[in-house]
């Protein structure tokens, strides 16, 4: 192994010799300037943008570090991955983390043109919480419950609505059996206090809080499921190329460092999610959620097919996609 300090933060940055290897020439190969757009979402399961996102704010950026004076990383913040999606094919984001199902719609939708998944992110995190006094356990008890999800055809909402309609529910886009209400994450909280919903399906840090701060109980825990997956706009990939192989390096250095330094990692996080949420971050919340995620670069094909057939369950799909095209490695 090799370190390598970020000297302003005295973090001594764990990498292996043969990605720093790979990283060395990066620096080297942009002298214009250049602006990398990058999105992502003020949750756990974005660690690696988190963490990320924070170093820049600092005037330390981890991104920056390997490509040199010549890129500046622009962050944009979404709550879920259908706004990150319309960022893409609006050419207002290059990459984005972002979960599989909207990449999957999105790349269907664009009949496997404009979007790219380029890397893995993180697994698990993502869990169905209910109250504690609801008798909720099966999907059939959903019936005339409401049931909230972080945004219409995100990941969770997806498997939500997969889950209730393989459960022998009639599940539409705006109702039936069950009404599955997309409600943006810092919402959700509130209304799941005021009992004005049933459960929520939703991801860290938004589970522990439901757990810690409004007495939720997990039903279900998406504990080996993908969650977040590094996408790539394909127009950006056909212009830069060499820009996005270093940069799906980097991320990959980055996973290693935060797997090595789970402590400092969570301390930037409450930072960074601080900033970003303007509010207090209390360091139980965090090592909650952290329990609850796998940090991995690798992307898991099987796992991609599993998604898409979620998604016509759910009926964002009518027909299976080619996926043959969707992950590619700059």
């Amino acid at each position: 192994m090799v370190k390598f300090c970020i000297c302003s933060y005295s973090i001594p940055v764990i990498i292996s010799a043969t990605l720093l290897i790979a990283l060395t020439g990066c620096g080297a190969v942009f002298a214009q300037s250049t602006t990398l757009r990058v999105g992502h979402f003020p949750n756990v399961t974005h660690v690696q943008a988190l963490v990320a996102h924070n170093f820049s704010r600092r005037g330390k950026g981890w991104f920056e570090q390997h490509f040199g004076p010549g890129v500046q990383i622009e962050w944009f913040v979404y709550n879920a991955g259908p706004s990150a999606m319309e960022a893409i094919f609006a050419d207002s984001v290059d990459l984005a983390y972002v979960g599989p199902s909207p990449a999957i719609n999105a790349y269907a939708k664009a009949s496997g043109e404009d979007i790219r998944i380029i890397a893995g992110a993180v697994e698990g995190g993502a869990a169905l919480v209910v109250r504690a006094d609801s008798g909720l356990r099966t999907a059939a008890d959903f019936k005339g419950k409401k049931i909230a999800t972080p945004q219409l055809g995100n990941t969770q909402d997806i498997a939500a609505r997969a889950r209730l309609s393989t459960g022998g529910l009639r599940i539409t886009l705006t109702g039936g059996d069950a009404q599955v209400v997309p409600t943006a994450n810092p919402d959700q909280l509130g209304l799941f206090q005021q009992r004005q919903l049933d459960a929520v399906w939703t991801v860290e840090p938004w589970v522990s809080r439901l757990e810690l701060e409004a007495g939720g109980k997990v039903l279900l825990e998406q504990s080996e499921a993908v969650t977040t997956v590094l996408v790539s706009s394909a127009k950006f990939l056909a212009r830069q190329r060499d820009l996005a192989r270093c940069f799906v390096l980097a991320h990959e250095g980055l996973t290693e460092w935060i797997r090595s330094n789970p402590a400092e990692a969570q301390a930037i996080i409450r930072e960074e999610l601080a900033a970003e949420m303007r509010a207090e971050i209390k360091p139980a919340l965090i090592s909650r959620a952290w329990t609850r995620i796998i940090l991995t670069s690798a992307i898991s094909t099987n796992a991609l097919k599993d998604f898409v057939a979620k998604a016509k369950d759910a009926g964002f799909l009518r027909s299976a996609p080619d996926l043959s095209r969707l992950v590619e490695r700059p």
